[in-house]
């Protein structure tokens, strides 16, 4: 498992997941936009294209990273997203973690990540992400139709049908 989060210093370090992770030797943190891997996946909430099934061989090969920083403050911080070509966006999911939870689309840093491991088809790594936290295995309970649908899913747009026929049908 190759993750890189670059980590915009915005969170209280005792509920961080990234850091939480990275103690794990998990993930690895890095605090210059230089040290992003090229070509790997970059989570981007902006990004027009979903993450997918058909990412898997680059999240193989190169990985995934993400920035962590506030929500509150993710525009500010989208400098971070012209460094990759490979950017994806999740589809719509719900928080477990503790400062989120039941809002939708804001996710914890390892939420986002299992959820990218999960749909491209790494569910093994995913369960092994969330399996850190005490709330974690439920972030995978509370997600695991939408999770299985997007991971059968061949393609970004089909990612993004599943997605829309679920919040239509809400």
């Amino acid at each position: 498992m190759k993750v890189t989060v670059y980590h915009a210093e915005e969170c209280d370090r005792k509920k961080c997941t990234t850091f939480k992770m990275a103690k794990k030797g998990k993930f690895k943190i890095v605090y210059h936009l230089n040290q992003i891997p090229r070509g790997a996946i970059l989570l981007n909430p902006f990004a027009k294209k979903s993450v997918s099934r058909e990412d898997r061989e680059i999240v193989n090969k190169r990985g995934v990273s993400a920035l962590d920083c506030s929500w509150k403050k993710v525009k500010g911080s989208s400098v971070m997203f012209k460094t990759s070509k490979y950017h994806r966006s999740l589809p719509f999911l719900v928080a477990a973690n503790p400062t989120n939870y039941g809002k939708p689309c804001i996710l914890s840093t390892a939420e986002a990540i299992a959820a990218t491991f999960y749909i491209v088809g790494l569910r093994d790594i995913a369960e092994d992400i969330m399996s850190h936290f005490k709330w974690g295995p439920h972030f995978l309970t509370l997600n695991e139709e939408l999770l299985e649908a997007y991971s059968r899913a061949s393609n970004s747009a089909d990612v993004v049908n599943v997605q829309n026929e679920f919040i239509g049908g809400q």
